[in-house]
């Protein structure tokens, strides 16, 4: 089987720590570009990893037959013009998380991919973590019970990344903390759920730690340095309330809070058991049994997700198989995050419930 042609759209830090070396640890894989706006970032990729042409317009990748798949490792705002491009194009797509800033660019990108039958995937890197997984299956199998509410919390004390930069300008990133962390713990409540609809959301964001840049006391910065003559209008704070046809779901999630404690972390409570999952680490079971408490940590072998991801996508460029990270899945998820935002800006809960269809 020949191998199948690749090309990296943005190389940052995600194509160069997950994307890239997932690649050219697949024998299945060529890479032909790194293409990047900084034309120097893409020869810096090229050069590291000794293949490719540096380029920093990806419409020479559009035009060029030879490339079947791309990686869109770019800001938020690149994300639905270059992946709508792309499958347009006749190339495969995996595009990094957030689909995009909006649920309407997600729609879309969605109404493209069904257009042209392009693979659309959305690099919700979790549905492909060992440990989900197995929670996943412990689910469905009925193992909680009855899984009547799910809570998330993705809290850290100063984490703001690159104050003034992309994430910090709604423009660019779309949102803070919530589009940026909460995507991710999302997306695994709505996967090991089963993908239920949401039904209604009530949500309040706040922009507080960071909006006065200058007086941001913080021990770290990732995606930094700050740039103070840059814009900060994002949520560094989100808590929320969502209804879905399967459990409710609580959030609270911060970039930055005056506690000092970071708290990562899934919980699923069902009737018979119920499950903290630590992001990205172990998760512990809780439950009852002759009339004595049970705690149990699995202990299981893990693969590395993004390599996962990587090589179920290259796999379904040539089988045609849909992935749990398709976009027509992933939608729900954006609907969600747009939602939380809206109740925010509204004042009010978000339905999308028909009127007199709720029990």
């Amino acid at each position: 089987m020949s191998k199948t042609v690749v090309a990296i759209i943005g190389c940052g830090t995600i194509a160069n720590s997950a994307h890239i070396p997932a690649y050219l640890a697949n024998s299945d894989a060529e890479i032909k570009y790194f293409c990047d706006i900084r034309k120097e970032r893409a020869e810096q990729a090229a050069e590291k990893y000794g293949c490719g042409i540096a380029i920093e317009d990806y419409r020479v990748i559009l035009d060029d037959p030879d490339v079947e798949a791309v990686s869109i490792c770019t800001p938020n705002h690149c994300h639905a013009s270059i992946a709508i491009d792309c499958m347009r194009a006749g190339k495969h797509v995996l595009c990094e998380k957030p689909a995009a800033r909006t649920y309407e660019e997600a729609l879309e990108m969605q109404k493209v991919q069904h257009e042209t039958g392009m693979t659309l995937n959305i690099g919700v890197v979790n549905r492909f973590n060992t440990g989900v997984n197995i929670i996943k299956k412990m689910i469905e199998d009925g193992e909680l019970g009855d899984l009547y509410h799910v809570y998330v919390s993705f809290r850290a004390q100063r984490s703001i990344p690159g104050l003034g930069g992309d994430f910090t300008t709604k423009a660019v990133a779309g949102g803070g903390a919530l589009i940026d962390w909460g995507v991710h713990f999302l997306d695994i409540v709505m996967y090991c759920a089963g993908d239920p609809e949401p039904q209604t959301v009530t949500g309040q964001t706040y922009c507080k730690l960071g909006k006065d840049m200058k007086n941001y006391s913080y021990l770290n910065m990732w995606a930094g340095p700050p740039n103070y003559e840059g814009t900060y209008d994002v949520d560094d704070f989100v808590t929320a309330m969502i209804r879905t046809a399967g459990p409710s779901i609580t959030v609270n999630g911060a970039w930055a809070q005056n506690i000092g404690v970071d708290e990562m972390y899934i919980d699923f409570l069902g009737d018979k058991a119920g499950i903290r999952l630590q992001y990205g680490a172990e998760f512990t079971i809780y439950s009852a049994k002759h009339g004595a408490l049970l705690e149990s940590t699995p202990k299981f072998t893990k693969t590395d997700h993004f390599r996962n991801e990587i090589n179920s996508f290259l796999a379904c460029v040539k089988s045609g198989e849909r992935l749990p990270s398709h976009i027509d899945t992933v939608i729900l998820t954006a609907k969600m995050i747009q939602a939380i935002y809206d109740s925010s800006d509204q004042g009010r809960e978000i339905s999308f419930v028909k009127e007199g269809a709720r029990a």
